[in-house]
């Protein structure tokens, strides 16, 4: 069996329909086009839910809306990745008085 390389994926405003209202025991519905884009990523890689949510209520999610043959585990724990996909990130360029701009300016997708 060949490696797959792991790529964490954010729950909240990444699969999910989030817009930045936190409710402990709701997870809104999954983002359009999430499933497909779940199901090609996971062919190519190990793909992890990575949540600061209840991992029991993030597992219900999953298999209520038929998404967890795509995730491999969640975790609230940064492991190693060869990807992070969130978000709430930013791609350090090797500049950091950019960074510090893109600090300042951050605004998450669904509030632009």
């Amino acid at each position: 069996m060949k490696y797959k390389r792991t790529v964490l994926l954010d729950l909240d405003g990444v699969l999910n329909q989030y817009n930045g209202k936190f409710e402990a025991d709701f997870i809104p519905p999954p983002l359009n086009g999430a499933k497909e884009f779940l199901e090609k990523l996971s062919q190519r890689f190990d793909v992890k839910l990575f949540t600061t949510r209840n991992r029991l209520l993030a597992a219900k999610w999953l298999i209520e809306h038929r998404l967890d043959i795509y995730i491999s585990d969640i975790t609230n724990v940064k492991e190693p990745a060869w990807l992070h996909i969130d978000d709430r990130c930013l791609k350090f360029n090797g500049n950091f008085d950019e960074t510090f701009t893109n600090i300042q300016t951050f605004d998450v997708w669904y509030k632009s």
